[in-house]
């Protein structure tokens, strides 16, 4: 979010008592939708489906270590990035003021080649989603994919370019829904629980290897650290004493990533118990989505058009975390192009312009055509994903001074076994 967008440094900090800035306020729950939103893809629908295959008390076992995993590791970020040195500096401008020229453009094209594919893929899904919903719910002509792409990316464009508050006010009214139809579907299929999956644990080798493999899997699923940049920069404008602002991010994250294991594991385990050990392995092999398996049982045909909507839901909350970091990557990698070509330093608002511009029409474009950039994601996303939120924080937290005080070599050591479990996991996954 730009400076304009906040409220004026008048209201900072050193203006205010500790409780009304730790006060929980309307836009601190617009940002608690916007995490919440970022983390919560479309993923959410196949999340069931690869869980299923250890059974339930392991995947509880998993979930209680993925919990401290996505908690430790956003909140390591976010206050990375609120030790900026300049107010509105965004994390690439961070990265490099904090590491040097060299390490911050090598971590500035990671960052950028974490977040920008999944943005890709969002567009294309959204598309997808929008197109079928047309041919298949409403039984209509669908428009051309061009028309439908380009009219859904202007609209979320515009709504990001009117400012934060109109972002924060779109995302809620997208998470609000999608929460209550995630936990209206858990509560619905209780009276189908299996619960003889209760009591059924695979073997142990076979029970470490899944951990190891679907550990990764849930944490990429809870991924939010595209808004984390934004986030930390909308807060550090308003409160300019940074371990306060720590304290109120902090426990922003904490309700977020609270919310996140009772919604969508509620959701998970609700879907685990209500499965066969048949249907888990016949989605896997064809890559269904868990309300499609839903579907396809006799006079349940409306889950269909409820995987739709949470789809749409889904996609539409992530794309305006996505796109704020996209823009952070692509102004970054612009700035520091234009620098080391020219010289001449690029004011940082003519690179986000030129950013959006780019994300746009290549957006359109990847919609338009249709492209398959899932092998790209899944080529580029773990390892350079876990460079920057689960290392990178770390190693600044005992490299810079003002991050001195956050040091703990418990927390630290797990968030970096963390990063070395979600790479190593979702490599083993690739070979089996």
């Amino acid at each position: 979010m730009s400076a304009q967008d906040s409220p004026s440094s008048s209201t900072a900090c050193s203006a205010s008592s500790e409780s009304d800035v730790l006060r929980w306020s309307g836009r601190d729950t617009g940002w608690l939708s916007n995490l919440f939103g970022t983390a919560v893809g479309a993923g959410v629908l196949y999340l069931p489906i690869n869980a299923g295959r250890v059974g339930f008390i392991p995947l509880v076992i998993i979930a209680l270590l993925a919990g401290p995993m996505i908690w430790f590791a956003h909140r390591n970020l976010t206050r990375f990035c609120l030790v900026a040195e300049r107010p509105d500096a965004d994390i690439t401008a961070t990265m490099t003021d904090r590491f040097g020229q060299q390490a911050g453009s090598l971590l500035t094209l990671a960052y950028f080649l974490s977040i920008y594919p999944i943005l890709l893929l969002y567009a294309i899904g959204l598309t997808n989603v929008t197109e079928q919903f047309f041919r298949y719910q409403l039984e209509w002509p669908a428009p051309h994919r061009s028309v439908i792409s380009f009219v859904l990316l202007a609209a979320l464009v515009i709504v990001i370019s009117k400012g934060e508050r109109w972002v924060l006010s779109a995302v809620e009214s997208l998470v609000m829904p999608l929460v209550v139809i995630l936990i209206g579907i858990s509560l619905y299929l209780i009276p189908q629980w299996h619960l003889d999956h209760l009591f059924l644990m695979p073997a142990p080798t076979e029970l470490a290897m899944s951990a190891f493999i679907i550990i990764p899997m849930l944490i990429f699923s809870f991924n939010h650290s595209p808004a984390c940049s934004a986030f930390a920069q909308a807060y550090r404008m308003v409160c300019r004493d940074t371990a306060l602002c720590a304290r109120k991010t902090d426990r922003i994250l904490a309700v977020n990533a609270g919310l996140l294991l009772m919604v969508v594991m509620l959701f998970v385990f609700s879907c685990v118990l209500s499965l066969t050990p048949a249907e888990i392995q016949v989605a896997l092999q064809e890559n269904l989505p868990v309300l499609s398996v839903f579907a396809s049982r006799e006079g349940a045909g409306f889950f269909a058009l409820i995987a739709s909507v949470i789809a749409f839901l889904a996609i539409t909350s992530s794309f305006f975390g996505v796109y704020m970091g996209s823009i952070e990557g692509v102004g970054g990698l612009f700035s520091l192009l234009a620098k080391r070509v020219t010289s001449i330093p690029v004011h940082s608002d003519a690179s986000t312009r030129i950013a959006k511009v780019l994300i746009f029409l290549s957006c359109w474009l990847a919609a338009c055509l249709n492209l398959s950039v899932i092998g790209v994601i899944e080529g580029l996303l773990a390892p350079l994903l876990a460079v920057i939120l689960f290392f990178m924080p770390v190693y600044g937290y005992y490299t810079i001074p003002e991050l001195k005080r956050y040091r703990n070599p418990v927390s630290d050591v797990f968030t970096v076994a963390s990063g070395v479990i979600a790479i190593s996991g979702f490599i083993v996954s690739k070979w089996l």
